[in-house]
């Protein structure tokens, strides 16, 4: 007879304890911990480890290693962030808000693929995913589905088909037979992820999660379940945008600096190639209050325009409101302009806005942000041919950033005709026919721009 024992989790961050309390002291939450109950496998019982008892350990010299061929996925925007293709016996996981394109892009992706795909699916039917992949127009015979939310269901289905690839939608709605709780809860999802974890590391069969997120906007469930696969990506953007961002944020086989732009449309996600032409606008007219910026994201260098917005505050305290842009960082750069500028902007409103709906973290932001509120504070136009690209430090001097080559080359692409940056950079190796200004301060880019 199986023992059965009780615990009690964190829904948050999965921590375990043995008695209730109202906060858990991993993640500071209140009333987060609930209760569930788990039916502990007999030390004989399948299931509890796969791998084989003739394991032994061996010396690092004598173990083979051999290349492992990755398994393009047909779409250069979702090669880039895995590190070009999927690697044979990888778990990843794809986490995104409701209705963002996450069974889209997997579905989009399979059938594109010449490879055996197994798609378990836990949310819809069989008709709804069939009048998706209609839509989607690609190969289907290569596709096989299955509505099942049992693992045990799931490791015979991969037993019989033998697939080259399995997707997983979603990881909350499986449950195991080996744990007596209720699906979505933390030891289902931790359980049924490990068994899932074991098969594709076993079998060389990539396997991909697709999760959901909380209200925080981090993927829903332990956080030990992110240290278990192999790899996290994010899918995010708004839904009131067409466009949409593939970001890593952890990769244990490539870069977790790069992104995917994709463009969603009535057939599906159509990939980005040249991401810098969508967030720029096609405004020719000059206007005050907009700047360029020079970003990399990753080896992907993006133009990207900065929107400003400074006006007398309404209100006794001003408002700082950003959108794609950290809102300490705005604030720490306002202070810059007040401190070694002179400009008097304590009782103004900023609103700064990043277009395209994306978010943006580079330093290289800074002078352009800075541009684009001096513009709007003045109300002087800056010249569309001219975009920016430098950090801002708290003496208000101009840093250099990374990867200045790549983005002098991205703006001379875009028909720029000059580029400001920081004195202190590397001096330009190859030749370029755009004209490149080097300041040392921000008092300089005033008597620049202005």
């Amino acid at each position: 007879m199986a023992k059965t024992k009780i615990a009690f989790y964190c829904q948050n961050c999965g921590a375990s304890y043995p008695k209730w309390q109202g906060k858990c002291n991993a993640c500071g939450e209140w009333n987060t911990i609930a209760e569930e109950v788990i039916e502990k496998s007999s030390p004989g019982s399948p299931g509890m480890s796969r791998a084989s008892s003739k394991n032994s350990a061996q010396k690092i010299n004598q173990i083979d290693l051999k290349e492992e061929t990755r398994i393009s996925t047909r779409d250069k925007e979702l090669d880039r962030v895995l590190g070009n293709g999927i690697v044979p016996g990888s778990v990843i996981l794809l986490g995104g808000e409701p209705g963002i394109g996450k069974s889209t892009l997997m579905l989009q992706m399979v059938m594109q693929l010449d490879k055996k795909t197994l798609y378990i699916s836990g949310e819809e039917s069989l008709q709804q995913i069939k009048l998706r992949a209609d839509r989607i127009e690609g190969k289907q015979d290569t596709t096989y589905l299955l509505a099942a939310t049992n693992t045990q269901k799931i490791l015979h289905q991969l037993e019989n088909e033998k697939p080259d690839l399995l997707i997983i939608d979603s990881i909350q709605t499986l449950h195991t037979d080996r744990i007596d709780s209720s699906p979505g809860s933390i030891s289902q999802i931790r359980e049924c992820a490990s068994e899932l974890i074991d098969l594709a590391k076993h079998a060389q069969t990539p396997v991909i999660l697709i999760g959901h997120i909380n209200k925080q906007g981090s993927i829903a469930g332990p956080k030990v379940l992110e240290h278990m696969v192999d790899a996290v990506l994010q899918f995010e953007g708004d839904r009131n945008h067409a466009y949409r961002i593939l970001r890593a944020q952890k990769n244990r086989f490539g870069s977790t600096h790069e992104l995917g732009i994709y463009e969603m449309e009535v057939n599906g996600l159509r990939p980005v190639s040249n991401p810098s032409d969508i967030l720029m606008s096609k405004v020719d007219v000059n206007l005050s209050g907009t700047a360029i910026a020079a970003s990399v994201e990753g080896m992907r260098p993006l133009l990207i325009e900065i929107q400003a917005l400074v006006s007398s505050a309404v209100y006794g305290t001003p408002q700082r409101t950003t959108t794609g842009y950290s809102t300490k960082r705005l604030n720490m750069l306002l202070a810059v302009l007040e401190k070694r500028a002179g400009f008097k902007l304590a009782a103004k409103d900023v609103f700064l806005n990043i277009t395209g709906g994306i978010h943006v973290d580079d330093p290289a932001l800074d002078l352009a942000v800075v541009a684009s509120i001096l513009s709007s504070s003045e109300n002087v136009p800056i010249d569309r041919t001219t975009c920016l690209a430098a950090e801002i430090g708290l003496a208000g001097e101009v840093r250099p950033v990374q990867r200045v080559q790549l983005r002098i080359a991205e703006a001379e692409k875009m028909g720029f005709d000059s580029i400001i940056i920081s004195q202190q950079t590397e001096k330009v190796t190859s030749p370029t026919k755009i004209q490149v200004k080097r300041i040392q301060t921000i008092n300089e880019l005033v008597d620049l721009l202005f």
